[in-house]
Order: structure tokens, then C-alpha cells, then sequence
């Protein structure tokens, strides 16, 4: 039982350009409507996203932003474009498995964006016939994700995801599209969905309140209905 009492713990995955700070800030409303039934952990990606640079040549960014990998060796990362390279994935896979063994168990992990696409290859993980590492979680919530383009991550699709799964995307998401998120789906055996008409973001009003307080309610069941 986590220390906080009855609760599951969530391991929350920030998109690119983030950070664990920021993703939290970001969360503050949506951490409002999960309280009754988690308390979620938020951890940074080790990979420095190189600054966007303004017109004058000056560094435009401050904050320090991160990635959980590149798929180009000039350390820049696109979406949706196929590509051999997945470069800071190794770094930050022992980033979590780090947290898992320290802060762990976790029930659940959740992401955002990238940080939902690595959620997907860390389910991908766990299905693997020889896999014996600490990285085990029961459900998953996964927000603006999309498959991998990395062909090194390809292995990581070749079973589909037998736990439970809420995937979130915005039907006018201009960042990650929603046809993107929705091919996620074939890699999951029972899917949930929950579509909102915004856009790259967490939603947390209308049917989305409703759909996580009733998706992180069964988990609650399940995970302490015998406890």
C-alpha cells in the first residue's frame, strides 16, 4: 500500500521540451480530478533539448527542456518521420528503470506526448517473453501518443498490450494528429479512448473528468478491493 494510504501511484512522463517541474505545472487541474484515487510521481527525461534559437540568433528559451530521445544524431526530434536513430533512448530507459527500483512500485504510468510514446515502449517492455527487469505497471494513460518511428523500437510493437489502457487525443491536434494517436491502438488489446475536441494538452473538463475518474476507479478496485 503506497504511503499516502489508499492510492495508486502514477509515474507521469513529460512530452518534449519539457520537464517533470513543468509537466507538473501543466498537470495542476488534471492532478485535481485524480486525487481521490492517485498520487503521481513526476520524473525528467536525461536528454538536453538543444534551445530554439530566435531571428537575432539569440537563445529564445531559458528553461531547461528535455527528451527522451533524438531520431537524429544532430540531437533534433520529429514525430513522424521513419528513422534508424533513437539516440538518449538507452540513457533515459535507465532513467526509469532508476526510478522504478527507487520510488517504486508504481501501479500505473502515464505520458504525455513523447513522454506518451515511450509509455507505449515501456508496455511493449513488459509483454516481452524474456523480460525480467523492474519496470512492471498494471494500466496505462497515454495522451497524444503515437508509435515509435524508431526502427530500434520496432521489436517493442511485435506483441500487443495486455493491460488495461486510456489513450487521450485532441481531434484538432496539430502536433501530434489524432490519426497518429489512433493508430496506437492496434497495439493494445482492449483499449479505452477518449477523444476531446481540443487541441496538443491534458484535458480535464467535460467527458475527460468523467472517463479518468471512471477508468482510475476500476484500477482502484482491482488494485485494493482484496487488500
Amino acid at each position: 500500500m503506497d504511503a499516502d494510504g489508499r492510492l495508486l501511484k502514477i509515474l507521469c512522463l513529460h512530452g518534449y521540451r519539457q520537464n517533470a517541474d513543468l509537466f507538473r505545472e501543466k498537470t495542476g487541474a488534471f492532478r485535481k480530478v485524480l486525487k481521490k484515487f492517485s498520487r503521481l510521481i513526476y520524473v525528467s527525461a536525461p536528454n538536453t533539448v538543444p534551445p530554439l534559437n530566435s531571428a537575432d540568433g539569440k537563445d529564445s528559451e531559458s528553461v531547461d527542456k528535455r527528451g527522451w530521445w533524438f531520431s537524429a544524431e544532430d540531437n533534433s526530434y520529429r514525430p513522424d518521420e521513419p528513422t534508424e536513430c533513437c539516440k538518449g533512448y538507452k540513457e533515459s530507459l535507465d532513467v526509469i528503470v532508476k526510478t522504478f527500483q527507487e520510488e517504486g512500485p508504481f501501479d500505473g504510468v502515464l505520458g504525455f506526448s513523447q513522454g506518451a510514446s515511450m509509455v507505449s515502449l515501456l508496455c511493449g517492455l513488459q509483454e516481452k517473453d524474456n523480460y525480467s527487469g523492474p519496470v512492471r505497471f498494471n494500466f496505462a494513460i497515454i495522451i497524444a501518443g503515437f508509435r515509435s518511428r524508431s526502427s530500434p523500437h520496432d521489436h517493442l510493437y511485435e506483441k500487443k498490450v495486455k493491460i488495461s489502457s486510456l489513450h487521450v487525443y485532441g481531434a484538432t491536434d496539430t502536433v501530434i494528429g489524432k490519426e497518429m494517436s489512433k493508430e496506437l491502438l492496434d497495439y493494445f488489446e482492449c483499449p479505452q479512448t477518449l477523444e476531446h475536441e481540443g487541441g496538443h494538452f491534458v484535458p480535464t473538463s467535460g467527458d475527460g473528468k468523467r472517463i479518468y475518474t471512471e477508468f482510475l476507479s476500476r484500477e482502484h478496485k482491482k488494485r485494493f478491493s482484496s487488500s
